[in-house]
C-alpha cells in the first residue's frame, strides 16, 4: 500500500514522503497514530500543492534574511555603556543590547535570540564579534565597538 506520511519516521521515511508499506502495518499503527495518510490520487494533489508553496514561502523567508544579512555587512555596530576608568564595564554587554543598537543606527529588527557573541557577554571596553543567525543558511558576523559613555 502506497502513503503518505505525515511526520518523519525512522528507518521508514522523512515528512511527506511516499512509501510503500504493508497493508496491516498502514491500516493498524500508521493511520490511527495519524502519522501517515493513503496516498489516493487527491492527498498526492494536496501534497503537490503543499511542497510548492512551502518552497515558495521557504525562498522568500531566505531572500528577506538575505536582505538583511547584505545590510549587516562590513558595518561596526557602536555600544555606548557606562565603565570604570580602567575600562571594565559596569554589569556586561548581551545579546539583547547588540539587537537594541542594531535596531536603533541600522533601524534593522534582529532577535535577540539570534545573536551569539564570542564569550557569551561583554565586559570590557573594545572591539568584539558576534554572529547573527538569521537563516538556516544565511550568518553573519558583524563587528561590535563598545566605548564609554
Amino acid at each position: 500500500m502506497e502513503i503518505i506520511l505525515i511526520q518523519d519516521i525512522e528507518k521508514l521515511g522523512y515528512a511527506n514522503d511516499i512509501v510503500v508499506v504493508k497493508n496491516g502495518y498502514a491500516r493498524n499503527f500508521l493511520f490511527p497514530k495519524k502519522l501517515a495518510k493513503p496516498a489516493t490520487e487527491s492527498n498526492r494533489k494536496v501534497l503537490a500543492e503543499n511542497i510548492k508553496q512551502r518552497a515558495f514561502k521557504e525562498d522568500k523567508i531566505r531572500n528577506e534574511a538575505q536582505a538583511i544579512a547584505t545590510k549587516l555587512e562590513d558595518i561596526i555596530i557602536n555600544i555606548g555603556t557606562k565603565s570604570s576608568e580602567t575600562g571594565k564595564i559596569f554589569g556586561s554587554v548581551n545579546a539583547l543590547q547588540v539587537a537594541d543598537a542594531i535596531k536603533t543606527q541600522l533601524n534593522v529588527e534582529v532577535d535577540r535570540k539570534k545573536i551569539t557573541i564570542d564569550g557569551e557577554t561583554i565586559k570590557e571596553l573594545g572591539e568584539y564579534t558576534a554572529k547573527i543567525n538569521l537563516h538556516k543558511e544565511v550568518k553573519v558576523v558583524i563587528k561590535l565597538n563598545v566605548i564609554a559613555e
